[in-house]
């Protein structure tokens, strides 16, 4: 067992986000009874309790089941929370526009305005927090929708803090006392009651009253968390990284070498890797390099390298940021146009009780059955999404979910990839495009496509 230190994600769930119209739990507590690969399993101290969590999880699914559904259902909620409201963003520049337009957040079977829900639960500086929030912002494509905050709620080492449902309730402060802000005790009274009434309907109480009236300190551990613990990938393809510099000089390479030495590995075409600065901008573009230093050329790094090793040159350091501080990494299709041996290297440094000394996780989906091994992960790692083709909704379970007893059980040292494809755990799709060929040329040449 790893020492987790005291960053883990323990659980998340979300309700009607897309095709999961009900409660979607993700859960990274190790499931009961479940035997065997003991370093993945982090140890995390909050308050005199020990919780344990798991380091990794993969997760698998046919196409269009929902598999990013569940990692764009982390990323919503994440930026929900860091603007405190649930009005829509302006910043449309994410891959991911459910997070900025909430009206693509509803199941779109529903015909009546459902709530929307979210709730997370993790350990940050030896605090288990546990929130949640539910909002009514109408059907799914529903503009100018009169959006509000129905119920939400904060416990800190398992002890209320407050609840909103309607109106406020404040609970005993003593497990945050350290937290509060210094004039708190002796205006205790008033602060409750401005609360109550200063409630606006499309804002996190959270991350607005609460943050201004009772703990600014607290409000901002879990906002940092988020913002920096909690790396949420969403279309991993989309993703580029821009590196930036203090002290920049003009006209300069900057050469990281712990980059240049993984991507040796990787394999690059060109002599190494650098960051190009050109003129007085602080922002640097990832370029191959080639001859000396002094005299050699710099070509735009995606015009000369394979598009895995651009991928994986622009994922590389976010692994480096979990591994260092402890974060949480989720990752939509992480293995796309990366070797498996490549992402097995890493999944095993995660895993690695050695290295992963600061309890980092690494979430990610895949449909690379390689990573279906007994093994490489637990049965409650493994991970699966299945979307039901009547009603159109996804749900998802773990293989741990299945037991171990009775022809449907699954043992430990079990073969996880061949059950699969022999679809024994569900969450696959039989896959056969002769009829739509057939069909097609049997009409002949030059018909219209």
């Amino acid at each position: 067992m790893q020492n987790g230190g005291s960053h883990v994600l323990l659980e998340f769930r979300a309700t009607n986000y897309k095709s999961f119209r009900d409660e979607l739990v993700f859960s990274l507590v190790p499931a009961p009874k479940q035997k065997g690969l003991d370093y993945s399993v982090l140890m995390a101290q909050a308050g005199t309790r020990t919780y344990k969590g798991l380091c990794s999880a993969v997760i698998y699914g046919a196409n269009a089941s929902g598999k990013t559904n569940i990692i764009g259902a982390m990323d919503t909620f994440k930026m929900i929370m860091l603007r405190g409201n649930i009005r829509n963003d302006s910043d449309r520049s994410s891959p991911n526009a459910a997070a900025s337009a909430l009206e693509l957040i509803p199941n779109n079977s529903d015909q009546y305005s459902n709530p929307v829900k979210f709730a997370i639960k993790f350990i940050e500086r030896n605090l288990l927090i546990e929130y949640a929030f539910s909002a009514d912002i109408g059907r799914f494509l529903e503009v100018g929708y009169a959006r509000k905050i129905l119920s939400e709620t904060l416990k800190v080492n398992e002890k209320p803090i407050f609840s909103r449902d309607g109106g406020l309730e404040i609970g005993p402060l003593s497990v945050i006392e350290d937290y509060l802000v210094d004039a708190y005790g002796q205006n205790a009274r008033s602060a409750i009651s401005l609360a109550k009434g200063s409630l606006n309907d499309q804002e996190l109480f959270l991350m607005n009253g609460f943050k201004t009236m009772f703990s600014s300190e607290l409000t901002s551990l879990i906002a940092h968390w988020l913002d920096s613990k909690f790396m949420v990938i969403y279309r991993a393809d989309a993703m580029h990284l821009i590196q930036r510099f203090g002290d920049l000089k003009k006209n300069s390479v900057y050469v990281e070498k712990t980059l240049n030495e993984a991507a040796r590995y990787f394999g690059i075409n060109s002599n190494a890797l650098g960051y190009v600065i050109k003129g007085d901008g602080s922002e640097a573009k990832l370029c191959s390099l080639f001859g000396e230093p002094d005299e050699g050329v710099a070509i735009p790094a995606e015009v000369f390298e394979s598009y895995g090793t651009m991928r994986f040159v622009n994922m590389f350091p976010l692994v480096v940021y979990a591994l260092w501080n402890g974060g949480t990494l989720v990752v939509d299709e992480f293995d796309a146009s990366i070797h498996p041996m490549a992402l097995m290297s890493i999944i095993n440094v995660f895993h690695n009780d050695d290295i992963n000394i600061h309890g980092a996780q690494l979430i990610f989906n895949t449909h690379n059955p390689i990573f279906l091994n007994a093994n490489l992960f637990r049965r409650d790692e493994i991970k699966f999404v299945e979307r039901d083709d009547d009603t159109r909704c996804s749900t998802h379970y773990s293989l741990s979910d299945f037991g171990t007893k009775g022809k449907a059980g699954v043992r430990k040292n079990g073969d996880y990839m061949k059950n699969y494809f022999i679809d024994r755990y569900g969450a696959i799709r039989d896959v056969d495009f002769a009829p739509v060929f057939e069909g097609l040329l049997k009409g002949g040449e030059g018909e219209e496509v």
